[in-house]
């Protein structure tokens, strides 16, 4: 079975022979390489490519591992395009395992100490050089955001364009998972939207898969890539880390966390470069606290999200499944893949309680920016009693503005809205659909 991409698919051709460099990055194993070399490629000789027209290089495999030098790469691309009367598709998959090469004709001693770079060349260098040929249309993947989504401005001068891709949406699993909407919710709750893992039939093969991705994959990589003597503390942290999806944390508290799973305290900086590394990996996406009323970012805690759930769970061996996390961090991870900016709302308020006058904090779980627009969701699992509804919905009534406000229920209930205008909505039709763009037409 071919899983459905077509959103992708049509983002990447939308942009060919645009004169840039196509980056299409996402956690490892996410589908990048099949859409690229498989989906799309399809497509393209379906409108007219022929097989000869593809340059196809994967540096994560031992028959292209020569080519993670940036030289031997260039060469092997100008060989092969060298037919200027034609128009070729090149292909590179895994960039970020290139490594630099230093120059043997530049002398170091006249480079000065801020220039250092310059005794290098890198695939950013071999980039730039193809991208200007005019008869190669470039693509490459990655799995690392440092070295590929923070530096498209810098290292390619305006000219790289970005397509992320995530592991499967809901509204691409549910035509694969063959049950009903409900059903199939409760399989993606527990197993992700890994595409390999999806269409696993077998249980236990899906459950050791995604166990498998962690330790094989993921780990190995980061332990590789930055070169760390203890893959035990990067273990614990993942745990740690997987275990807070949804709650306000910082290096602080998870260095304590860490440390009790491990008997030895970690430093505030080591937790703090691990997570960045995991952050690269596309492992965990995090989400800073917006001031509501004060229009500002707080600088101390925030809350992380798991790419995948299925991931998540298979890290923590399908335990801790707590449904109100799991539920925000399934839509948190929907909104972004939707291209929206999203942070964690606060609401402070100066109440009486007891006589004294204080200030408290009330959360709204995201707050959705859309250009000037702003969109406040709250995720429950119900507000069955009207004492439920006002816990609810006491922070989305107090952010004194007027930007709409969504409560998104469990279960599969239509768009409606109360006397005071906050809107409610199951989270299958909100994954289904893009309510937040249909509420603010």
């Amino acid at each position: 079975m071919v899983i459905d991409r077509s959103e992708y698919i049509e983002q990447l051709l939308a942009k060919r022979w645009n004169g840039k460099v196509k980056i299409v990055t996402g956690i490892r194993r996410s589908g990048k390489s099949f859409l690229l070399s498989t989906l799309f490629k399809n497509r393209l000789i379906e409108e007219g490519a022929g097989k000869e027209d593809f340059v196809e290089v994967a540096l994560d495999k031992k028959s292209d591992a020569k080519y993670r030098n940036p030289n031997l790469l260039y060469d092997h691309i100008m060989e092969r395009t060298q037919d200027t009367g034609r128009k070729f598709y090149v292909f590179i998959d895994e960039i970020q395992l290139s490594y630099k090469v230093k120059n043997e004709d530049v002398d170091e001693s006249l480079v000065p100490e801020e220039d250092r770079d310059m005794l290098y060349t890198t695939f950013y260098d071999i980039l730039n050089d193809l991208m200007t040929r005019p008869n190669i249309d470039l693509y490459v993947t990655g799995s690392n955001s440092k070295m590929l989504s923070k530096d498209i401005v810098t290292n390619f001068r305006d000219r790289g364009s970005e397509i992320k891709v995530y592991p499967l949406s809901f509204a691409e699993y549910l035509p694969v998972a063959g049950m009903e909407k409900a059903d199939a919710l409760e399989e993606y709750m527990m197993y992700g939207g890994m595409p390999l893992a999806v269409l696993e039939p077998d249980e236990k093969e899906k459950r050791k898969y995604l166990q498998g991705l962690f330790t094989n994959v993921y780990i190995k990589d980061i332990v590789e890539r930055y070169k760390l003597k203890d893959d035990n503390m990067l273990g614990a942290l993942v745990d740690a880390l997987s275990s807070s999806v949804g709650s306000l944390t910082n290096p602080n508290k998870l260095a304590n966390t860490a440390g009790s799973l491990m008997g030895k305290q970690p430093s505030y900086n080591t937790v703090k470069n691990y997570l960045d590394y995991m952050e690269d990996a596309f492992l965990f996406q995090s989400a800073k606290r917006w001031d509501v009323k004060g229009r500002k970012y707080f600088d101390t805690i925030q809350k992380y999200y798991a790419m995948d759930l299925g991931l998540r769970n298979a890290r923590l061996n399908f335990r801790q499944q707590e449904r109100s996390h799991l539920m925000e961090n399934m839509i948190y991870n929907d909104l972004i893949r939707r291209g929206y900016s999203v942070d964690v709302g606060i609401v402070e308020l100066t109440r009486v309680i007891e006589g004294k006058r204080r200030m408290s904090q009330y959360e709204i779980d995201f707050v959705v920016n859309v250009g000037n627009d702003k969109v406040y969701i709250q995720s429950a699992l119900n507000v069955d009693t009207p004492e439920k509804k006002a816990q609810e919905t006491f922070s989305l009534r107090n952010t004194g503005d007027f930007f709409r406000k969504i409560v998104v229920l469990d279960g599969n209930s239509k768009l409606w809205a109360d006397d005071d205008g906050v809107m409610y909505v199951g989270v299958i039709p909100f994954l289904l659909d893009d309510i937040v763009a249909e509420v603010i037409r």
